[in-house]
């Protein structure tokens, strides 16, 4: 399985590359009228309109140290939708035997999480975007 693995604040996390329809730098987002906190607004994407959602708000994490410089267009439902991130670290080949699944060794992990990889110098927390906006 391919991933692409992205930074949020100090933590690493992925995605399957083939939700990923581009990664594109941070553009004006339009703020939406009592939009929930985990919806940061619209943009304009190659004439489409994209709901960009904040992964800090969608995954509880303190967001002091927020340094966003893209934006990753995933595919969701047959829809396009933007997420926020630090950076885009690299793109990544992984055996799915390195997947280290956290279900079994913690009661309480999320269901939008697939597991945990073991990378050269750090963790990556593996993420099934359809479960983390539905569980929204």
């Amino acid at each position: 399985m391919q991933i692409i693995i992205f930074q949020l604040g100090s933590e690493q996390y992925g995605i399957e590359t083939s939700k990923v329809q581009s990664i594109d730098k941070i553009k004006d987002i339009t703020k939406v009228p009592c939009a929930p906190d985990y919806i940061k607004g619209l943009i304009n994407l190659r004439g489409s309109i994209v709901t960009v959602y904040d992964p800090y708000v969608l995954l509880g994490i303190e967001n002091k140290d927020r340094n966003i410089e893209n934006i990753l267009i995933i595919e969701v439902n047959d829809e396009q939708i933007g997420m926020l991130v630090d950076k885009v670290i690299e793109v990544v080949e992984i055996d799915n035997a390195m997947v280290k699944d956290v279900s079994a060794s913690k009661g309480d992990a999320k269901s939008y999480i697939k597991g945990t990889i073991k990378m050269e110098d750090f963790l990556v927390t593996l993420i099934d975007i359809n479960e983390l906006l539905n569980a929204e």
